[in-house]
C-alpha cells in the first residue's frame, strides 16, 4: 500500500471540512475558519487557494474572507439530474428491448470519454464488453459522436487533446480529423453509428437524449451483431431510438426534440 494514501486521505477530509464550514456562512475568514476547524492558517490558506483556483471558492477583493461560489450546486444538480435520467431512460429501454431484445445503453459524457449509466443486456445472451460504470472512447463509439456532435469543433479538439486515439479495429478513426469530419453528418441525421469501430462483429447505433436547456446531456444506444444486422431493421431501430429519447427528453423539461438539424 503506498505510503501517500494516509496524506491522501488527510487532504480530502480536510477539503470536505472546509467545504462543510464554508456552507453554513455567507462568508468567513482565514483565522475564524482555521480555529473552527483547529488547523493552521497557512494549510487552510493552501487549500482555499487550490479551491479558489478550480472554482469552488471566491475571494473578496484583496480581503481574506472566502465564500462558496455555486459550482458544487451545479454539480450536485447535475448529479441529480443524471437519477433523474436513469429514472426516465429505464421504462423506455425495457420497451425496447421487448421489441428488439437487443442490448440498450445509455450513456453521458466524462471528460475524454464516454460512461455508461444505465444498461439492459440482449436478451439473445449477447456477450458485451461494456457494464454500468464503464468508460469507453469517445470517437469509436455511437454514443461518443452523438455527444460530441452537438459541441463546436474547438470544444471536441480540446477535450479530445490528450487522447490516444487506439485502434482497436480496422475501422477505428485513426485521428481527431478524421473523426471530426464524421461529426457534421451525425448532427445532421440525428444519429450516430459505430461500424465495427469499437469490437469487430458489432454494430451500435445511438440519438441523442437533451436537457431543459436543449443541449445533449446523453445518448441512448442499441447495438447488437453484424450477423443481425440489416438496412431494414436500421431504420426501425433508429425511429424507436428516437421516440424514446423524445419521450426521455420531455421528462427532462426539453420542450420541443429535434433529432437533425
Amino acid at each position: 500500500m503506498s505510503n501517500k494514501q494516509p496524506d491522501a486521505v488527510s487532504s480530502v477530509q480536510k477539503t470536505m471540512a472546509i467545504f462543510e464550514t464554508l456552507s453554513s456562512e455567507k462568508e468567513i475568514g482565514i483565522s475564524e475558519l482555521a480555529q473552527r476547524l483547529m488547523m493552521s492558517k497557512s494549510t487552510v490558506y493552501r487549500f482555499l487557494q487550490t479551491m479558489k483556483t478550480l472554482g469552488y471558492v471566491s475571494q473578496e477583493g484583496e480581503s481574506e474572507r472566502y465564500a462558496l461560489t455555486l459550482k458544487l450546486f451545479e454539480v450536485g444538480a447535475r448529479a441529480l439530474e443524471y437519477v433523474d435520467i436513469i429514472d426516465y431512460a429505464n421504462a423506455e429501454m425495457v420497451k425496447i428491448s421487448d421489441e428488439t431484445m437487443e442490448a440498450l445503453h445509455l450513456g453521458a459524457l466524462d471528460e475524454d470519454s464516454i460512461i455508461y449509466i444505465h444498461k439492459i443486456d440482449s436478451k439473445y445472451k449477447l456477450s458485451m464488453q461494456s457494464r454500468i460504470g464503464k468508460r469507453n472512447p469517445l470517437y469509436s463509439t455511437a454514443i461518443g459522436k452523438v455527444l460530441l456532435a452537438d459541441l463546436p469543433e474547438a470544444t471536441v479538439r480540446e477535450c479530445l487533446k490528450n487522447v490516444d486515439f487506439k485502434q482497436s479495429t480496422p475501422k477505428t478513426h485513426k485521428n481527431i480529423d478524421e473523426l471530426l469530419a464524421e461529426l457534421p453528418k451525425v448532427k445532421a441525421q440525428g444519429y450516430g453509428e459505430d461500424n465495427e469501430e469499437q469490437e469487430v462483429g458489432l454494430r451500435c447505433i445511438a440519438v441523442p437524449v437533451y436537457d431543459r436547456f436543449g443541449k445533449v446531456i446523453a445518448g441512448l444506444s442499441i447495438s447488437l451483431p453484424t450477423m443481425r444486422f440489416t438496412e431494414s431493421k436500421k431504420e426501425e431501430f433508429i425511429n424507436y431510438l428516437h421516440a424514446s429519447a423524445a419521450t426521455i427528453s420531455a421528462r427532462l423539461g426539453c420542450t420541443e426534440y429535434s433529432a437533425t438539424e
